[in-house]
């Protein structure tokens, strides 16, 4: 039996690594089921890969903030366990791939040397909680917003609420109005906001990209900070018991949302105010770690070229509120960096800066305290590793999702031909290489990761018939996306979907007909007074699929002819339907409502007991093959079909029996009384199973 010694002081992360340890042995052991096991292994940042027998590690880095140390740390385990390359996401994560299966736990571990967890960054969970990656030296924001994401990570990591919902959750925060932590595209998105110098959130809710996008409602105009963890504990119990579970396609809170409404919303999580132990949750930003900048005398650096200085200070250096302070940003080709390049990047840092980066929506890397008089230093310095590429956030950094790369879901190349656009502008376009004003971003599906469809120019990854009936990859081109600010923003139209050799061509028509006809107007402007079938008609030429050649046969990227390889997509994970395996989970929903008894945790040992009657109550409706798509199906369907029939006795309804949850505060007593309860509960499932399965 293969072992490993985890070495780490907290007892809740080692059980979590060692539950994970467990469940492969068991799962390779043939013990455990696949769709079971992916669950698991999903809430704890392990993904599968397209290519088969390896696992892609995502590192759950909150609103992209990493020290120096943990940078340097996550550089070894990359080095160790992967290949070296390391990518940065549109979550502010990091990736590693090539990852081996049985190896994870360890390297799970090692990172948890630094305090760097997998915990919740996939699966259907509350993923990471991403921010502005200037929160902190924005001169516009009200305030600080970092300390806000931190209480939000800390208090949902490992939180029972959010560890089986139907879907991912996703949380932002927005430093200020400009909304650049984009609020309306999230399930719950918050911008700062301040009011009778009380600090507080404009709260948006049920937003989300994929293949039909939906902007966020406007929840609160303002909302206290003391009360945003409250509200979304409210939330997720909400989308927990109502979101759809069967359907994927389904199963996000924008399509709750939707065939809720707002107010009907608001109606349910009125009243689940009981339920959440908490209706105040200070936090105490004061408390929040200050930056402490570098003593260290910078050197004293003549810089060579100085026409390319002064080009690269002005796209990517970033204004910062502290006096005498700039923030740099580097802009990382398609999110992708190396060990190498990450332990020197860290170790300047930590010399002569504040000692963290950021990592931003954009998949690139902001440092910020570098003082103003040290940028010839640092430019010298980055120049040495490849880090001065211009265009920070500007036209020329193309956002892409890894597609076909890596991914199962991936249809056609997103790196590839973002490669290619990047050397277009630069090279044909060089008044976009300094322009903010246009944002293109990719995605190898309609998933949407690399946000395409909130671009001004996007691109989706798709294949396209030719009359006789070959395959080639394709792009549909989506045009007039953007972020308006303060939760405000507009999702692209499809206007035509092109051959994807074709991509490059489709963007030099698009950027001409700006050039010629913008007169000066931004390009949301343009595209607002043209309209969808003005584009539709200038680019209608390159969707013929007549005139094909070899070449149009073969992706960006790659060498040999195209084929449609779709596999199965991980992003939400998967719960199974066999009744024994439901049982049995049940059980262990018991023993963790026992523990969190123990140790005083009443609301999480209560909402432990209501998962585990859910939990058995589906069992039984399986068996029955009844529909289980959501919780509150599941308990009025139960009623349905084994209380009313009297199939199963209790003293009342299921119903009212598992919604106490929602009728008494948790404490001390009703933990007690509703685990009783409970425990009663499942042991009847079981019996009514086994006499069941007697009678077959």
């Amino acid at each position: 039996m293969r072992s490993f010694r985890t070495e780490i002081e907290n007892p809740v992360v080692e059980k979590d690594i060692l539950e994970l340890d467990r469940k492969i042995r068991e799962f390779k052991e043939g013990n455990t089921d696949e769709e079971k096991f992916r669950s698991l292994r999903l809430a704890r940042g392990v993904y599968g890969q397209r290519q088969p027998g390896v696992q892609m590690v995502r590192i759950k880095l909150p609103y992209g903030k990493v020290s120096a140390h943990q940078l340097k740390r996550i550089a070894d385990v990359a080095d160790e366990y992967s290949t070296g390359r390391l990518h940065i996401t549109t979550r502010q994560d990091i990736q590693i791939h090539y990852v081996e299966l049985e190896r994870t736990p360890e390297l799970w571990a090692e990172l948890e040397r630094d305090q760097v967890t997998l915990r919740e960054a996939c699966g259907n969970t509350v993923r990471n909680v991403t921010a502005s990656e200037t929160a902190g030296i924005d001169p516009e924001e009200p305030f600080d917003v970092s300390p806000y994401a931190q209480a939000v990570f800390e208090y949902f990591l490992r939180n029972p609420i959010g560890q089986e919902m139907g879907r991912k959750f996703k949380v932002s925060f927005s430093a200020s109005d400009k909304d650049t932590g984009l609020s309306y595209m999230h399930d719950l998105g918050f911008i700062s906001k301040e009011k009778d110098c009380i600090p507080g959130f404009k709260v948006m809710l049920g937003g989300g990209l994929g293949s039909q996008p939906r902007h966020a409602d406007t929840l609160y105009e303002f909302l206290q900070a003391d009360r945003i963890i409250p509200l979304m504990e409210g939330v997720i119990r909400v989308f927990d018991r109502y979101g759809e579970r069967k359907s994927r396609a389904k199963a996000r809170m924008k399509f709750l949302l939707k065939d809720l409404g707002l107010d009907g919303f608001k109606t349910l999580l009125e009243q689940e105010q009981l339920a959440v132990p908490h209706q105040q949750y200070p936090i105490d930003a004061a408390a929040y770690p200050e930056v402490k900048v570098s003593g260290a005398t910078i050197p004293d650096d003549e810089v060579s070229d100085k026409e390319a200085f002064l080009l690269w200070k002005k796209t990517n250096i970033v204004p910062q509120k502290q006096p005498g302070y700039v923030a740099i940003g580097i802009k990382v080709m398609l999110g992708d960096f190396y060990t190498d390049k990450a332990r020197q990047l860290a170790e300047l840092v930590e010399q002569y800066a504040g000692g963290e980066i950021r990592l931003s929506l954009r998949q690139n890397i902001l440092v910020p305290y570098v003082a103003e008089d040290a940028l010839p230093f640092f430019y010298n310095e980055l120049s040495k590793l490849g880090f001065t590429e211009i265009g920070y956030n500007k036209a020329l950094d193309i956002t892409a999702c890894p597609g076909t790369d890596t991914c199962n879901l991936g249809i056609a190349s997103s790196m590839g031909i973002a490669t290619e656009l990047e050397r277009v502008i630069q090279s044909e376009y060089p008044q976009y290489v300094a322009n903010p004003d246009v944002v293109i971003k990719i995605s190898g599906c309609m998933n949407a990761c690399g946000q395409h469809n909130m671009a001004h120019i996007g691109f989706q990854g798709m294949s396209i018939r030719t009359p006789d009936k070959l395959v080639a990859p394709a792009l549909q081109v989506l045009l007039g996306g953007g972020n308006l600010g303060n939760g405000q923003g507009r999702f692209a139209d499809k206007v035509i979907k092109v051959p994807s050799k074709r991509g490059p061509e489709a963007l030099r028509l698009i950027l001409d007909d700006y050039e010629a006809h913008g007169n000066g107007a931004s390009y949301d402007d343009y595209y607002a007074l043209k309209g969808q079938l003005y584009f539709y008609d200038f680019l209608k030429p390159l969707a013929d699929t007549d005139n094909l050649v070899a070449d149009d046969f073969i992706d960006w990227g790659n060498g040999q002819r195209y084929e449609k390889a779709i596999g199965v997509g991980e992003c939400a994970g998967v719960v199974i339907d066999l009744v024994a395996t439901l049982l049995f989970e049940s059980e262990e929903k018991l023993g963790n409502a026992t523990e969190a008894l123990e140790s005083e945790k009443w609301a999480a040992s209560i909402f432990h007991g209501y998962s585990a009657m859910v939990n058995a109550a589906k069992a039984l409706l399986t068996a029955e093959n009844t529909k289980t798509n959501t919780h509150a199906s599941i308990i009025r369907d139960f009623d349905t079909y084994f209380i009313e029939t009297g199939k199963l006795q209790l003293p009342g309804s299921f119903e009212q029996l598992v919604l106490q949850i929602n009728k008494v505060s948790p404490g001390q007593e009703f933990a007690e009384s509703y685990l009783q309860q409970a425990t009663a509960f499942i042991e009847k499932a079981k019996a009514y199973r086994q006499v069941e399965l007697s009678e077959v």
